[in-house]
């Protein structure tokens, strides 16, 4: 450097060491800004997971409520009705019904053991004509519990494709466990059908087996009543 130079540089160091001071500079801090940005940035994120976590209770209570919403299909009162209708045509049997106390009587009447040897022809034809209509009434009773069976299981038709529907398209567990619920009860309502029918069925059949067996009774009795007496027809 020359002398020039160093000069120059000694007189602009008197200058502005001499000269006042017209204006401050702000110091930047560097770390002190990193330390504010990254609690912004905690702030930011606790927000942010409070919003989640309303979001997420909102869904939640929005699931809640789909669970707890009612199913709006009931086939209950339909199957009901159909087993009123075929409980009802049970209830008509006549002669020998489905009372146990009253078929007990019932039978013993129609079909007694056996005659005695005073009884007439005439007791004789009435007793088969009564054990006849039994038998008639028991099978006319059969087909008709058979017809309303039938029918009833046609309309569990158009029943089972509305469970099936509404379960397909339950919106909660609720809905879902209704429409099954709903399932499970035809099923029993079907087997229930079935039972009656097979009850009036062996009842018809009982009721014919057992005129079969009283007509032989009645048979014999009315032969010891033409015959009479060992002595009815002795030679003179």
């Amino acid at each position: 450097m020359t002398r020039f130079a160093r000069a120059l540089l000694v007189a602009l160091a008197v200058v502005v060491g001499s000269a006042p001071a017209r204006a401050q500079f702000a110091v930047f801090d560097a770390q002190n800004y990193a330390e504010n940005v990254l609690q912004a940035a905690r702030q930011l994120q606790q927000v942010n997971n409070q919003i989640q976590a309303l979001q997420n209770q909102v869904l939640m209570l929005q699931n809640m409520a789909k669970n707890l919403v009612s199913l709006n299909v009931s086939q209950l009162d339909s199957m009901v009705s159909a087993l009123t209708q075929v409980g009802g045509l049970m209830n008509q049997a006549q002669s020998i019904g489905f009372n146990v106390g009253a078929s007990q009587a019932a039978f013993n009447r129609l079909f007694p053991q056996q005659y005695g040897s005073s009884v007439t022809v005439p007791q004789l034809v009435a007793d088969a004509r009564q054990r006849w209509q039994a038998a008639r009434e028991a099978f006319g009773q059969t087909m008709t519990v058979q017809a309303q069976v039938a029918q009833n299981v046609q309309g569990d038709t158009a029943t089972l494709s509305s469970l099936v529907t509404a379960s397909q398209g339950a919106v909660g567990n609720l809905q879902a466990q209704q429409a099954v619920a709903q399932l499970v009860a035809l099923s029993v309502k079907q087997q229930l059908q079935v039972q009656d029918l097979m009850a009036a069925q062996y009842r018809a059949t009982a009721l014919e087996q057992a005129r079969q067996a009283e007509t032989e009774e009645a048979a014999r009795a009315a032969y010891d009543r033409f015959l009479g007496t060992d002595s009815a027809y002795t030679a003179q």
